[in-house]
């Protein structure tokens, strides 16, 4: 039982270990968007769902000795994948489909190991079934869970903010390496220390047990499925439209796996009457604030709301699903429809879902869905607990009142939007605050819950330079500090609405980079910053840096680092290297670096200021405390050798001092630690 254990412990803890090892080695190349984690999601979903289906179907078509054969050696032909570093081929150029590119990236490096790890939860509980008989077996599946959810606790706080990434991939390999020696072990193990009688008679006891009807099948492909459905959605309402902060990545996921162990672990710690009361309650709660307040909330509310929400839907998928498992005879066909469940789950948020809605509409569609889910499991009992009839009503009724509250807020979202499109980036939206008449009217682009810019409908006004990015802004101050020697070449990475391009004088050069095409296009047609510049303006489509690395120097005056997707940061933008790139395009004396430090959640000043000393350059903050009118509050950071721009009175009088972290380690491409610098 111990040598079991251990194999599905292993195996359980690098299967969810090198989930967030590897997104974050591939996150920087696909421009820091949370869909990378979410695709990243469906790949492993689906190479869970193969593994399991090769259980499945070795455990019934082949021999014990045969099967362990196979297994052995595939472990040892999965070895000549390690250590598992992404090859930089993998890069995109900028004109790619990232989803597709981020797959075959995974499954190069990463596709054989995972595959294997993923069988080895089933595969090792039949090998204990066939010789053990016993309904305990179903303990090794939430030592399973157990183990993926030390792996996700593990990783943000005893991984993460220690090694670096490199390192990091080297320790899984050899921990793999380890797995490989102890499944082989297991299986040798099984082989020898049960007799064929012992097996025979363990069949013979579970062929007393009746095969599952197809509505058992059903059921356990919806159950599945809705849980992997709600998890990725509640990840990415919460990243995208509440704060797009990477530690949330992981939260979801972590809540996921508590309710499997919960509800595997054997104790009876679901029931549905103690559950379906709290899942009304949440569910009408969810929906209410999603049209109240239009998915945006304060982040003090709405994490542990919908964390909350995750759990009790959770436990109640996984419960149900608990409740309806077979005998352990039919265990690896058992697990093959959750994992096929979970992947047809993810596979609609993560791949059919972008195509067909504009934003993200199908968290709200999965609030509706679990609760007339939960009516028609409810209407089971009626016939045997005659009180038990008010309780698929009380879901009825709280399926229309949520049902109400979902269609208002998507009524709310377009009802005012001049554009409304979703693609692997992100969400964007354009609005108008009044008719071009006005001259108070403004036209807004918002990605999430964040502005990214914004113009003055009114033609007289349209000029005008709006929020972060006025004359009293860091940047602005830098900008006309510079224009007084003569034209200037400006670099702006991330795009938004063009504000910068405002800027520009006859003879001046404005180059935008940024990585979302709709966002080019966006800015052309519904903003006239670009239009309306004297300078001229180029767009550059691909990840900023990236294409810097690839281009000859450019000799900016200034270079403004502005591509943060609502409160995300592209760490690969903030690091060592990074500046190293941006050092080669500004003009080497007088060239000045300007980051977009605003941010709700973390302290990116520091980390700017102690990768601009290791290159001797000077530092100041320049904050912008006005809010209403054209400005919105923000804090730009100075990086440049020249002096005399950082003795200019405006710069000088509007800067401060950036308290320092103790103990923070330099930023670089192979280390990084978001959870020292929360606010």
């Amino acid at each position: 039982m111990i040598l079991y254990a251990l194999t599905i412990f292993t195996s359980a803890f690098l299967l969810f270990l090198v989930q967030p090892i590897l997104a974050k080695q591939v996150l920087p190349w696909f421009g820091g968007s949370a869909a990378v984690w979410t695709t990243c999601m469906v790949f492993f979903q689906f190479l869970l769902l193969f593994g399991y289906a090769y259980s499945d179907f070795t455990t019934r078509k082949m021999t014990p000795r045969n099967q362990l054969i196979l297994h052995a050696v595939l472990l040892l032909v999965s070895l000549l994948s390690l250590p598992i570093i992404p090859d930089a081929s993998w890069k995109p150029a900028g004109n790619e489909d990232p989803t597709w590119r981020i797959l075959g990236l995974l499954a190069f490096t990463i596709g054989l190991p995972y595959f294997l790890l993923s069988t080895t939860g089933p595969l090792v509980q039949a090998w204990f079934a066939r010789a053990h008989f016993s309904s305990s077996v179903y303990r090794l599946f939430a030592l399973s869970n157990f183990a993926s959810l030390l792996a996700l606790i593990s990783y943000p706080f005893a991984v993460e903010p220690w090694i670096t990434t490199k390192v990091q991939s080297y320790g899984w390999s050899a921990g793999y390496v380890l797995f490989v020696v102890v499944c082989i072990g297991a299986g040798v193990y099984s082989l020898r220390a049960h007799t064929a009688a012992q097996a025979e008679a363990a069949t013979q006891a579970a062929d007393d047990d009746p095969p599952p009807s197809w509505a058992q099948y059903g059921m356990w492909l919806v159950l599945s499925a809705m849980g992997s459905f709600m998890l990725l959605a509640v990840t990415n309402h919460i990243t995208h439209d509440v704060a797009s902060v990477p530690f949330l990545w992981l939260l979801p996921l972590t809540i996921y796996l508590i309710t499997f162990i919960l509800c595997f672990e054997g104790r009876g710690w679901y029931k549905r009457m103690y559950f379906i009361g709290p899942l009304i309650v949440v569910v009408c709660a969810l929906g209410w604030y999603l049209h109240e307040e239009g998915g945006i909330m304060d982040f003090k509310i709405a994490v542990p709301l919908f964390s909350a929400g995750l759990f009790i839907m959770c436990m109640f998928f996984h419960g149900e699903l608990a409740a309806m498992k077979p005998a352990p005879r039919y265990l690896t066909t058992f697990f093959l429809m959750v994992s096929l469940g979970g992947a047809l789950g993810g596979v609609v948020v993560g791949f059919i879902a972008p195509k067909f809605f504009n934003t993200y509409y199908e968290f709200g569609i999965g609030l509706v869905v679990t609760l007339l889910l939960a009516a028609w499991l409810s209407l089971n009992q009626i016939a045997s607990i005659p009180l038990a009839r008010l309780v698929p009503m009380a879901l009825l009724v709280a399926t229309g009142f949520t049902g109400f509250h979902v269609y208002h807020y998507i009524h709310a979202l377009s009802n005012d939007a001049r554009l409304m499109s979703r693609n692997f980036y992100g969400t964007l939206r354009v609005k108008d605050t009044g008719p071009d008449t006005s001259e108070t009217a403004m036209r807004r682009l918002m990605h999430g819950a964040i502005m990214h810019g914004e113009q003055y409908l009114h033609k007289d006004k349209r000029h005008r330079l709006t929020t972060y990015y006025t004359e009293s802004s860091g940047v602005g101050y830098a900008i006309n500090h510079l224009k007084q020697a003569g034209p200037v070449r400006l670099g702006v990475v991330g795009l938004g609405t063009g504000t910068i391009a405002g800027y520009g004088r006859a003879g001046d050069v404005v180059r935008f980079y940024e990585i979302n095409p709709e966002v080019i296009e966006v800015a052309r047609r519904d903003f006239n910053y670009i239009s309306d510049s004297k300078a001229q303006v180029d767009t550059i489509l691909g990840d900023a840096r990236l294409t810097m690395e690839r281009e000859k120097p450019q000799l900016y005056d200034v270079l403004a680092i502005d591509a943060f997707s609502s409160d995300a940061i592209p760490v690969h933008l903030i690091t060592r290297e990074a500046m190293a790139i941006y050092l080669k395009h500004i003009k080497p004396d007088t060239g000045v670096v300007a980051f977009h430090v605003t941010n709700r959640f973390l302290k990116l000043a520091p980390v700017v200021e102690q990768i601009a000393k290791t290159y001797d350059l000077q530092v100041t903050l320049v904050s912008d405390d006005e809010t209403g009118g054209d400005a919105s509050r923000t804090d730009w950071v100075l990086v440049t050798r020249n002096k005399a721009l950082l003795a200019d009175k405006k710069i000088k009088d509007n800067s401060s001092e950036i308290s320092p972290i103790p103990g923070l380690r330099l930023w670089t491409d192979d280390f990084n630690n978001l959870v020292q610098i929360l606010k």
